[in-house]
């Protein structure tokens, strides 16, 4: 709280909700979001509250929801998170943490890195800069990766902090400036991942890539799937169709406890004056379609993620957020947590 006294502070009374449910024993792992992360989230409820996690053990946070250029956009200069701090959204990335052994994950290098490098320093502060102890990327899309320029010496000048890619996306990162800088000056160390097999990311949480249909220009696309030793979470933040992919959707969602998926748009007239048909993401819509014959405790594994800034269920009162609750399903909030 800046510069004021808790005497003289309005509490709002989804922090009066923090506040007495930290009193109660600490059941809430975050405050509802301040300000300067947004007031309101896409889940419309305090995120948070998670009553499936074990005392100490890792648990994972979401640290941004929007597409890769965030909310508002550049050039979308009617969008009212101009002026409305409440409204903007980082762009999508989680953070996994294991408090037993300090160990740091991002999965994703965004453009708004330092926010989200900050928001989890507030949330598990670590002695060391950046304190990261690996970084996953999905593909080489400029919401994915580009926020690794903040580790060169430019900025935070970091030293080895590992990132974990596929092998086109390394050899893009390691034979393309400014990114090739920061592999030879070690500000980061390439880890080889494999598509299929495990890696064991800390002591308690494995992640496991694999494939998905996207846009290929320059890396391989994956999605992750993050294991800890209570809960599996399925993380597939870009696909082009789910009909293109090898795998069965409702069969992967069996297999794991959440499924953060690429929620891009919600649908076709979304944007307007184009036909969106041929748009590589599934919209919302018809991912809904696809699992609607799936039981009540299946579809709410489903946390929806990669929001564009055109998309309606930004806005929790919309009726498209409405309807995304109606069915069942559940959409991302920046700040929730869940055990791992």
């Amino acid at each position: 709280m800046k510069n004021a006294t808790m005497k003289n502070a309005t509490i709002k009374p989804s922090q009066r909700l923090w506040i007495y449910m930290s009193i109660l024993g600490g059941l809430c792992l975050v405050p509802w979001p301040t300000a300067d992360a947004g007031d309101k989230t896409a889940a419309d409820a305090p995120p948070g509250i998670d009553t499936g996690a074990a005392p100490g053990a890792p648990f994972l946070r979401v640290l941004g929801i929007a597409q890769d250029a965030g909310v508002p956009q550049a050039g979308s200069i009617e969008d009212a998170a101009w002026h409305d701090p409440a409204r903007r959204r980082h762009a999508t990335s989680l953070a996994v943490v294991d408090p037993v052994s300090n160990e740091r994950l991002l999965f994703e290098a965004t453009p708004d890195f330092k926010y989200q490098l900050r928001h989890l320093d507030e949330r598990f502060p670590v002695e060391s800069r950046p304190g990261i102890d690996g970084i996953f990327l999905t593909h080489a899309h400029i919401g994915h990766y580009t926020g690794l320029m903040m580790l060169g010496h430019e900025v935070m000048g970091a030293k080895e902090v590992p990132v974990y890619a596929m092998p086109r996306m390394a050899e893009f990162l390691t034979h393309n400036g400014p990114w090739s800088q920061l592999v030879r000056y070690r500000n980061i160390v390439l880890r080889p991942l494999v598509a299929g097999q495990p890696v064991q990311a800390t002591a308690n949480v494995s992640v496991t890539p694999f494939l998905v249909p996207h846009r290929q220009e320059f890396s391989e696309v994956v999605g992750y799937r993050i294991a800890g030793p209570n809960r599996t979470v399925l993380f597939i933040p870009d696909i082009d169709r789910w009909e293109d992919w090898q795998e069965d959707l409702a069969s992967l969602l069996g297999s794991v406890d959440v499924a953060y998926l690429d929620a891009t748009f919600y649908a076709n007239g979304e944007i307007p004056g184009r036909d969106m048909s041929g748009f590589p993401h599934p919209f919302i819509t018809t991912t809904m379609q696809r699992l609607a014959h799936l039981p009540a405790a299946e579809k709410g594994k489903v946390r929806f993620i990669h929001f564009n800034h055109t998309n309606p269920v930004l806005d929790v009162d919309s009726a498209a957020a409405a309807e995304v609750r109606r069915q069942g399903f559940k959409l991302a909030a920046e700040g929730e947590e869940l055990g791992l």
